[in-house]
C-alpha cells in the first residue's frame, strides 16, 4: 500500500505573500515613501499646502508636464542612453504651438496635439538615427541637438512671445479644467504613463529595451533589432516631449523661447531618483513618475519649512546621488548572490 506525503508549505509562499514582499523591497516603494512623508512636513507646517482647493490642485498638476518628459527620458536611459534635448523639443513644441493657434484660424485642436506630437517625434528620431547609425554617445550626440534645437526655437521665436490671449479658450482650459476633482492634464499624464507601462510590462518590443540596456553587446549576438529599438525608445521620448510642449502652451498661456529650459535635467534626475539606473536596464516608468512628483513637490515644500534656495538644490542633488549609490549596491549585492547560486549548482 503506498502513502502519499504532501511537502509542507513554507510560510510566505503565497502568490499573495509574494506580492506583498515585492511591493514591500521595491525602489518604488521607498520613493512613494518619502513623497508622503514630503507632503506631511509641508502640510504639517501649513495646512494649505494640501488641504485647500489650489493646494490639492497643485500638488498633482504641477508634476503632469514633467512626468509626461520623465517617462519618455526614462525608457530611453533603459536603453543604456540618455537624451539631453527634451528641454528644447518643449520649448519648440509650445511656440509651434502657439502660432498655429495665430496662423491657422480655426484649426482643430486635436491637429494641434497631432502637430506638436509629430514635430517632437522627428526631433526624438533625429536623436535616435545618430545615436544607433553614427554609433557617437547618446551624450554627446543629444547635447548637441539641444543647442541645436533650443537655437532653431530663440531664431524663430526672437523677441516674440505667445499670450494666453493668442490661444482659444477651449485649449486654454486644459490647462485649468478638472474631471471629478482631478486636473485633466493629470489624467492625461496618468493614461500616458499607464499605456508606457504596459508595453514595457507586456510587449515583447518593451521587454527588449531592458535586454538591450543590460547588455547590449549580447542584444546583438542574440539578433535583437537593437538600432530599431533605440531609435524607437528616442521617437517615444521625443513624442511625449512634443505631447508636454503643446499642453505646456495649455498650462501656462505664455510661451517664451525660454520655455522648457532646464527640464532636460529634471527629467534625467525624476527617472533616476524613481530607481531607472542610469548605466541602463533596469527601473520603471512608475518609479519616473513617482520621482518627478517627490522633485517638483520638494520644490514646493522645502520653501514653506523655510528651507534656503541653495539648499533646496543640495537635497535634490543629494536625492540622485543617493539614487546612484543604491542602484551601484543592489547591482553588486545581485551579482554576489548570482555567483554564490551558481556555486551552489556545481
Amino acid at each position: 500500500m503506498s502513502t502519499t506525503t504532501t511537502a509542507p508549505v513554507k510560510p510566505g509562499t503565497s502568490s499573495a505573500a509574494r506580492i506583498v514582499r515585492s511591493i514591500a523591497t521595491a525602489r518604488e516603494t521607498g520613493i512613494g515613501i518619502a513623497l508622503v512623508l514630503v507632503i506631511v512636513a509641508a502640510t504639517a507646517a501649513n495646512p494649505t499646502f494640501l488641504f485647500s482647493n489650489d493646494g490639492f490642485r497643485d500638488l498633482l498638476l504641477t508634476p503632469s508636464l514633467l512626468l509626461l518628459v520623465a517617462v519618455g527620458q526614462a525608457i530611453v536611459i533603459i536603453t543604456r542612453n540618455v537624451d539631453l534635448s527634451v528641454g528644447s523639443i518643449v520649448g519648440l513644441t509650445a511656440y509651434l504651438t502657439g502660432r498655429l493657434f495665430i496662423d491657422i484660424e480655426g484649426i482643430p485642436i486635436i491637429l494641434v496635439f497631432v502637430g506638436g506630437v509629430v514635430l517632437g517625434g522627428l526631433l526624438g528620431a533625429v536623436n535616435g538615427l545618430l545615436v544607433a547609425w553614427a554609433k557617437v554617445p547618446a551624450l554627446v550626440i543629444t547635447l548637441g541637438t539641444m543647442y541645436i534645437y533650443r537655437g532653431i526655437n530663440v531664431a524663430w521665436t526672437g523677441s516674440d512671445r505667445i499670450n494666453a490671449s493668442d490661444l482659444p479658450k477651449e485649449f486654454r482650459g486644459l490647462g485649468t479644467d478638472q474631471l471629478l476633482g482631478i486636473p485633466v492634464l493629470t489624467i492625461i499624464a496618468v493614461v500616458v504613463l499607464i499605456a508606457a507601462a504596459w508595453y514595457l510590462r507586456n510587449i515583447r518590443g518593451g521587454r527588449e529595451f531592458y535586454a538591450i540596456g543590460s547588455d547590449p553587446a549580447a542584444a546583438h549576438l542574440y539578433g535583437l533589432k537593437v538600432n530599431q529599438r533605440i531609435i524607437t525608445a528616442f521617437v517615444v521620448s521625443g513624442a511625449l516631449s512634443g505631447l508636454a510642449g503643446v499642453l505646456y502652451a495649455a498650462r501656462y498661456g505664455t510661451v517664451s523661447s525660454a520655455a522648457g529650459f532646464g527640464w532636460e535635467l529634471q527629467a534625467i534626475g525624476a527617472a533616476v531618483i524613481g530607481g531607472v539606473a542610469i548605466s541602463g536596464g533596469v527601473g520603471t516608468v512608475w518609479g519616473a513618475a513617482i520621482g518627478a512628483f517627490l522633485l517638483l513637490t520638494i520644490n514646493r515644500a522645502l520653501p514653506i519649512l523655510g528651507i534656503d534656495d541653495f539648499w533646496q538644490r543640495a537635497v535634490v542633488g543629494v536625492l540622485i546621488l543617493g539614487s546612484i549609490v543604491l542602484d551601484r549596491v543592489l547591482a553588486i549585492r545581485q551579482h554576489r548572490r548570482l555567483i554564490a547560486q551558481r556555486e551552489e549548482g556545481r
